[in-house]
């Protein structure tokens, strides 16, 4: 089991950056596929982008292609989420989640984060 929690959140600008970390605890989270999912006021939550366990695959939605970044670091138990050129449409809660490959990268893995809140004004 891992517990997940998130940091990085805020109020920004439309055009500017931010990044999102997620701490894991336990020993083995370099066996864990990794997510971002978001989740707008009055809509459902929706996968951002996820990674596979060791980095090497990376999947993104189209409207953040181009824009977020996905990376983990295995040594340090944290996946992070780079976010450019933020729009306003990119405001709601960013949630991490995970669970132990092959889990949670075809759908949502069973263990969550408390949430992060991104805001971009316009």
């Amino acid at each position: 089991q891992v517990q997940l929690v998130e940091s990085g959140g805020g109020l920004v600008q439309a055009g500017d950056s931010l990044r999102l970390s997620c701490a894991a605890s336990g020993r083995t989270f370099s066996m864990y596929n990794m997510g971002w999912y978001r989740q707008a006021p009055g809509k459902e939550r929706e996968v951002v982008a996820r990674i596979n366990w060791n980095g090497a695959s990376t999947y993104y939605t189209d409207s953040v292609k181009g824009r977020f970044t996905i990376s983990r670091d295995n040594a340090k138990n944290t996946v992070y989420l780079q976010m450019n050129s933020l729009k306003p449409e990119d405001t709601g809660i960013y949630y991490c989640n995970g669970d132990r490959a092959p889990k949670g990268w075809d759908r949502r893995g069973d263990y969550w984060g408390q949430g992060t809140q991104v805001t971009v004004s316009s």
